[in-house]
């Protein structure tokens, strides 16, 4: 509970303080127009050629919205572990959070708060619960709990990432730019059917960085595509144990970091 409390914190003084910034609800406004024009190409696409299959815009929408609004929430509250491979490291930032007896993950991914990224995880429900309206799908309880923990799963396995590529920089002393490709490249994945996605693709953000569990499957799920139903059930487990996974790597690099003093 203490460390909650001391998260909870660490982001109420970074959210405090980025209000003082008067150009903030700019920055909003920009996310925000680049979360709604991004899948712009191709819903030009389908209202130019019609449906693909079985697939129409509002669906691959739909999807795209439970990706992108799962990266937004990771994005949004754990800002500082997607910093860290390059402002803690090199910089010797680190140094000074192994001298506070607080966790360390909790410190790093609190060090950092940005309001504008708020936008995102807005925009993308709005979308997410408009699409399921254009669908006609039932709002049971079984279906919002399934939406929900698809949401909570895909923050966890996005938060995986950014801890998994925090522990990797603990030896490349900095941030690795192939990195993006499971970050902000896999939304932009789901944009394109699955049926016709390659299959390295489909089995790298199935298997290894488990995005279409968090988006396609639960998706499928509550708007009965012809997925079974316990598909669309395994974003959170998933997503938790994505996440311990990666917290072991982080483990193991906090375990063998030297640091840039000695």
């Amino acid at each position: 509970m203490n460390t909650l409390r001391l998260y909870l914190r660490y982001i109420k003084m970074n959210f405090l303080a980025g209000l003082q910034y008067k150009g903030w609800s700019l920055m909003v406004l920009q996310v925000f127009m680049v979360v709604v024009t991004d899948p712009i190409s191709v819903i030009f696409l389908f209202s130019r050629f019609g449906d693909v299959g079985i697939w129409s815009a509002t669906k691959i929408m739909l999807i795209y919205a439970m990706a992108i609004t799962s990266f937004g929430l990771a994005e949004t509250l754990c800002r500082g572990l997607d910093y860290f491979p390059w402002k803690m490291i090199r910089t010797g930032d680190f140094d000074r959070l192994l001298l506070r007896p607080q966790p360390l993950l909790v410190q790093a991914a609190g060090s950092y708060f940005h309001i504008h990224r708020i936008a995102r995880v807005v925009s993308g429900i709005v979308v997410i619960v408009w699409c399921l309206r254009d669908l006609k799908v039932e709002m049971s309880l079984l279906n919002i709990v399934t939406i929900i923990m698809a949401l909570v799963g895909g923050f966890l396995t996005y938060t995986g990432v950014f801890i998994f590529t925090s522990g990797i920089a603990f030896f490349t002393i900095q941030g690795l730019d192939w990195i993006y490709i499971f970050t902000n490249a896999s939304y932009q994945v789901t944009r394109c059917p699955v049926d016709y996605l390659p299959n390295i693709l489909r089995n790298v953000f199935t298997f290894f960085v488990p995005i279409l569990v968090m988006s396609y499957y639960p998706a499928a799920a509550v708007c009965n595509w012809g997925q079974p139903y316990w598909k669309g059930l395994l974003a959170l487990p998933t997503g938790l144990l994505f996440m311990t996974l990666s917290t072991l790597v982080w483990r193991f690099g906090v375990n063998h970091y030297q640091s840039t003093g000695s």
